[in-house]
């Protein structure tokens, strides 16, 4: 499946209509932005069952900003409409390979635990 480019106006409809995506926040001008397309390209070409867009953070800034983008790249791997995985820097394609099959392989139902967990108790990494 070919990279989608994401936008606040079908970012929502992606997400919800797809389990698995792979979200590249990136910038024309940015160095490591253009090292890493060409590694998230093949890694899209070699995972056609999944979702891997793009989102410019120079036009789409208020996407960026509601996800609290700081630094670019930025990846962002989201599973059942659950962010899972959110990291700055461009990742070499063999880690990029590693953290779409640690991806896959989540027991996404044992994540919706922890998190509804973590709600009820109060998430401990804001307490003191």
């Amino acid at each position: 499946m070919a990279t989608i480019e994401l936008t606040k106006d079908n970012f929502n409809e992606t997400l919800t209509e797809n389990d698995f995506v792979l979200i590249d926040f990136w910038a024309s001008w940015c160095g490591p932005c253009k090292q890493f397309a060409p590694v998230f390209e093949k890694a899209s070409e070699d995972n056609p069952d999944l979702v891997f867009a793009k989102v410019d953070t120079e036009d789409q800034q208020e996407l960026a900003a509601s996800f609290e983008i700081q630094s670019i790249p930025t990846l962002m791997v989201v599973r059942d409409r659950t962010v899972i995985y959110s990291q700055p820097g461009a990742l070499p394609e063999e880690a990029l390979q590693d953290l779409i099959k640690q991806a896959r392989e989540l027991d996404m139902d044992e994540v919706q635990r922890e998190i509804a967990k973590q709600q009820a108790d109060g998430d401990p990494a804001t307490e003191e």
